[in-house]
């Protein structure tokens, strides 16, 4: 198979390519200039009738004859029998180790009336059935010969593309050296087939890349940097941010190298950090909680993740640093105490945000870098939705392709860059269903309020992962059966309710709206229809209602086939995205970040 690559023996240089080849046709290609001599001379008419050429009429006669016009036939002529003449009288064919083929001693059985017949071993074409002795021409049969496939590719050998793809060919050529076709095209569909197992979601190919070349080369990095050894004494803390179930997130600053020992900042300080000149750069540190159970647990598992993203989806979470452990007890420090450090980005998440009575207005300016001129209150508070919007379901799409399910998506895990970009953050609860880190069938990790219906992110009776190289093997399998992506698009749909109406902000109405929506089964439609309260879902209704139709699509019950919402790939396809005054708003968005 591999030997039919190689190209066919022809007498003709390129110059004379448009005498065997007729202007403007496929196989008039430039190429480089190449004789074949044969050991000993050939008669004019016995060359005439091993290139076919027949002159059974007076419009032949030039062609066969010495004036051959513009045709260019006669200096092929001339030039082949040059380069015959030029061989050695004495050489035979054996001891110059070319022979010469039987086509070319022979004359066809039957040549047409007219014109000039070529042969098809002339044009290119594959013999009926032709042979190679080793180290000839190729044939149909021949083994594959790696000087004449790069000869014919126009490559130098000592280029590395042709020697890795060289050594590959020829591998592969002894591998099936002694296999039919048939059986050789099972192969290479086998190895198809293989490869595009392996490239499947959630990427096993790409998930070894990661594993055994990328982390290795990251710590590296991050060790020779410093990142693998900060200490308690590198940061200063400021003030206080929120806290969760398992952390307590605070606003920070590294301690310029060679400078004094900041000290102790109490009460009010605490909160005038960013304004205090010695610290530049500023940072934001989580205290995993000491005592708490499946806190530490917790803290690994973020940690973690924070690096898998950062190699996997660097621009869809905040820039991590690093971490240490607290070496003794001092203010906020607790010793054995886990801390995280990020890149100061932004210390307001979405949540933030959605709380001020001025949302989605609050956010034009960041996201758009201005107030968007010339339309109407309503369409200004869409542009923003939809823009945080995609910018969710983007990272979304990007953190699933590497087998990652966040699992815990909603306003407080966003955080709004000063740039105006939207980032994920607190990965405490996220699972990679690559290799089933922090995963466990039968226990769930959620907020009740942005959970989907199905509680989990697959089914309970999913059996405990294997060992990590097994797990991510029998991945895609996992995948395809189960769209465990979905569960985080279903939170995506509530944070876009949340975005869109006023009355679901606040979390007495957002409970209210689950526990409606649940009796509706779960059927955005039907809550729409049979809900007392009058919800303001004028954002949603723009553009046709393009809004509401994906909101429809995201917040759903799982069908019987495991799927029944869209995907994040699938999302980005909406129209929702695709029309309206959106591109105007991703034009401006783009000015924006480049700032």
């Amino acid at each position: 198979m591999a030997s039919s690559l190689l190209p066919r023996a022809t007498f003709a240089t390129t110059r004379h390519l448009a005498a065997l080849h007729p202007p403007g046709s496929a196989a008039c290609r430039s190429h480089a200039p190449r004789l074949i001599r044969c050991g000993a001379a050939v008669p004019d008419d016995e060359l005439l009738r091993a290139l076919y050429l027949a002159q059974a009429s007076d419009a032949a006669a030039p062609v066969a004859g010495g004036d051959t016009g513009n045709d260019g036939w006669g200096s092929l002529l001339d030039e082949i029998r040059g380069a015959l003449q030029a061989a050695d009288s004495s050489s035979s064919p054996a001891a110059t180790g070319v022979v010469v083929p039987d086509e070319l001693l022979s004359v066809p059985s039957a040549v047409a009336d007219t014109g000039v017949v070529v042969p098809d071993a002339i044009l290119g074409a594959d013999p009926p059935s032709a042979s190679m002795a080793p180290g000839g021409g190729a044939g149909a049969g021949a083994d594959l010969n790696p000087e004449e496939l790069l000869a014919a590719l126009h490559l130098d050998a000592s280029n590395p593309v042709a020697r890795a793809a060289g050594g590959a060919l020829s591998r592969l050529e002894e591998l099936t050296s002694g296999l039919s076709e048939t059986q050789r095209w099972a192969v290479l569909v086998f190895l198809a087939a293989t490869w595009l197992y392996l490239t499947a979601r959630p990427g096993v190919l790409s998930g070894a890349v990661d594993a055994y070349v990328l982390a290795p080369m990251q710590l590296a990095l991050d060790s020779a940097l410093g990142r693998r050894s900060l200490k308690m004494s590198d940061f200063v803390v400021g003030e206080r941010i929120g806290e969760g179930s398992f952390g307590v997130v605070y606003s920070g600053a590294v301690v310029p190298k060679g400078g004094p020992a900041p000290a102790a900042r109490v009460g009010k300080a605490k909160t005038r950090l960013e304004l205090d000149d010695r610290f530049k750069e500023k940072v934001i540190l989580k205290k995993i909680k000491v005592g708490t159970a499946g806190a530490k647990e917790c803290g690994d598992y973020e940690e973690w993740f924070n690096y898998r993203v950062a190699r996997a989806a660097p621009e869809s979470c905040a820039e991590f640093l690093g971490s240490f452990v607290a070496d003794k007890t001092k203010s906020e420090f607790i010793k054995g105490g886990k801390w995280l450090v990020w890149k100061f980005e932004g210390d307001r998440t979405l949540g933030n945000y959605m709380s001020d009575r001025n949302f989605p207005f609050n956010l034009e300016g960041l996201m758009f870098g201005r107030a968007v001129q010339g339309l109407d209150s309503g369409s200004r508070a869409a542009l923003v939705v939809k823009q945080v919007m995609r910018q969710l379901v983007t990272s979304l799409k990007r953190i699933h392709g590497t087998g990652i399910v966040h699992r815990d998506i909603k306003p407080s895990n966003l955080v709004v860059t000063r740039r105006g970009q939207v980032k994920l953050i607190d990965f405490g609860a996220a699972t990679d269903l690559r290799i089933g880190k922090n995963y466990v069938p039968d226990r769930a990790l959620l907020d009740p309020d942005y959970c989907p219906p199905e509680l989990y992110v697959l089914p309970e009776e999913t059996p405990q992962p294997p060992a990590e190289p097994i797990a991510a093997i029998l991945s895609p399998i996992l995948w395809q059966l189960n769209s465990p992506d979905l569960f985080d698009m279903y939170s995506a749909g509530i944070v876009l309710m949340q975005m869109a109406s006023p009355m679901l902000r606040s979390p007495s109405g957002l409970k209210n709206f689950n526990s409606e929506l649940k009796a509706a089964g779960y059927d955005l439609n039907r809550w729409r229809e049979t809900t007392r309260r009058r919800p303001d879902l004028q954002i949603l209704d723009l553009d046709s209602g393009r809004g509401w139709d994906l909101a429809t699509k995201l917040i759903s019950q799982r069908g019987a086939n495991k799927r029944g919402r869209l995907t994040a790939a699938a999302a980005l396809r909406h129209p929702y995205f695709l029309l309206g005054g959106d591109q105007a708003a991703a034009v401006l968005s783009k000015l924006s970040l480049s700032k």
